[in-house]
């Protein structure tokens, strides 16, 4: 059997989504290394996958605290992290290639005027919640871009998110270093041949739903859901700033600029 290592004194924990593939890998992990309490850790390594990280990092940003974060996948897709190993994992710890990231800042008012604020490290996305589709005015840095689109909704999302959501409406995958926002419709029917916009990231971007009572529209931030929106700002908040940690050889900007050659 192979001798405790020890973390504790590295200032690194160990969290793990509740999944069974990652408990397992938590329990192996805690058998082959002495690990820091999580609530005092300077650096965590998080089991699960890409929901669990998004999970992680919100959580952070919650709180107010900007730990490195490299995770091990032990989810599905794994986009956001590293391969599962158990051995030398301090040695790849201490080789790892930090990439920062900033989140989006959603806030919302909904049809009763309720107001809600939310970050998204992925996207913001604006969804009809009914069988009729949206009618969504589309503002940026306070001028209407256009006057009305429909659609079953829209999205904003950051370079790190332009490979899921974003990709999957057929927006553009965006380089991590490209200081843009992707701007994508979800299956528009007016204006029919619209496919979206890239903007600077210190760009303001404001949605008004038209019809909002009678065409109800929820907003997305990540996983947080705000239903029955009137209105959603959506801008790139540079004043919080997350870390994630990536072997070399698996760093997210290079795995993002590779991604526009899969097929």
């Amino acid at each position: 059997m192979a001798p405790v290592r020890d973390l504790a004194a590295r200032g690194i924990g160990l969290l793990a989504s509740h999944g069974g593939s990652a408990q397992a890998a938590e329990a192996m992990l805690r058998r082959r290394y002495s690990w820091a309490d999580e609530r005092d850790a300077s650096l965590l390594v998080a089991l699960g996958g890409d929901g669990y990280m998004l999970h992680t990092l919100h959580q952070m940003l919650d709180g107010g605290e900007e730990r490195p974060v490299f995770g091990m996948n032990r989810g599905t897709v794994g986009f956001l992290m590293n391969d599962w190993r158990l051995d030398r994992l301090a040695e790849r710890i201490a080789a790892a290639k930090p990439i920062k990231v900033a989140p989006l800042t959603m806030k919302a008012i909904t049809i009763r005027g309720d107001e809600w604020t939310h970050a998204a490290i992925n996207e913001v996305s604006l969804l009809r919640e009914t069988r009729q589709a949206a009618k969504i005015e589309v503002l940026v840095n306070g001028r209407v871009a256009m006057p009305e689109l429909v659609a079953d909704g829209i999205l904003v999302a950051t370079p790190a998110g332009s490979t899921a959501y974003n990709f999957s409406a057929g927006g553009p995958i965006l380089p991590l270093a490209a200081k843009m926002l992707a701007v994508t419709p979800i299956a528009a029917f007016r204006p029919r041949r619209w496919s979206g916009a890239i903007l600077p990231d210190d760009t303001r971007i404001c949605f008004k739903v038209h019809d909002p009572e009678d065409r109800l529209v929820s907003a997305v931030a990540d996983q947080f859901e705000v239903r029955d929106v009137a209105q959603v700002e959506v801008s790139l908040d540079r004043s919080r700033s997350l870390t994630l940690l990536f072997d070399p050889e698996h760093a997210l900007d290079e795995r993002i600029a590779m991604e526009q050659f899969a097929t």
